[in-house]
């Protein structure tokens, strides 16, 4: 009788074991980092021409599950470049406060799809968080997923002037476009 009460134990034991693992299969999350092929720009107006600048550095992460379970992205504020040169790039550093707030960060909140998929979250930028809702196409490609999308900013909700030169003839639209191409790649 004692090897028998040992059975059904050691049964119902396994049988517990088993369905902890299913369940716990069925919420498997994978992790992706940012690839190198991402791009980020941002384009904009002035009273003189329209310009685009690049960032040369990011760092991020994304976790999957059934859908999208969270995304970090941090830009380099100071490795954002313009190819008019060095004159530019130091007021646009200027303006984005990147000695005093040196990272550009999104933080998730969620993800809804209506007609599409919106990331929400809250972007800071020269130390100023905004709630922001970026429509991105989101597509999964061989162990990697691409979020592409563009959003537009207005440079004062986020504490910055928008820079001048020529003494004030030259003047930078208070709006900007960040577009984004990111590849988040398993790890």
């Amino acid at each position: 009788m004692g090897e028998l009460k040992y059975f059904i134990d050691m049964k119902t034991k396994l049988s517990l074991l088993i369905l902890l693992f299913v369940a716990f299969a069925g919420f498997s999350q994978d992790k992706y980092k940012l690839s190198q092929d991402s791009e980020l720009t941002i384009t904009g107006t002035s009273t003189l021409h329209d310009w685009t600048v690049t960032a040369s550095s990011m760092q991020g992460t994304l976790t999957y599950g059934e859908n999208i379970v969270n995304i970090g992205l941090q830009v380099d504020a100071s490795e954002i470049k313009s190819e008019r040169g060095a004159a530019m790039n130091k007021k646009m550093h200027e303006a984005l406060k990147a000695k005093q707030h040196p990272k550009i960060i999104f933080k998730f909140q969620n993800l809804t799809n209506t007609d599409g998929h919106v990331i929400n979250g809250k972007l800071t930028i020269a130390g100023v968080e905004q709630e922001v809702e970026l429509p991105s196409e989101v597509s999964d490609q061989d162990n990697s997923y691409r979020l592409k999308g563009n959003y537009t900013i207005t440079l004062k909700d986020f504490g910055m002037e928008p820079p001048t030169a020529m003494f004030g003839q030259i003047v930078v639209g208070d709006e900007v476009t960040v577009n984004y191409n990111l590849v988040f790649v398993k790890e």
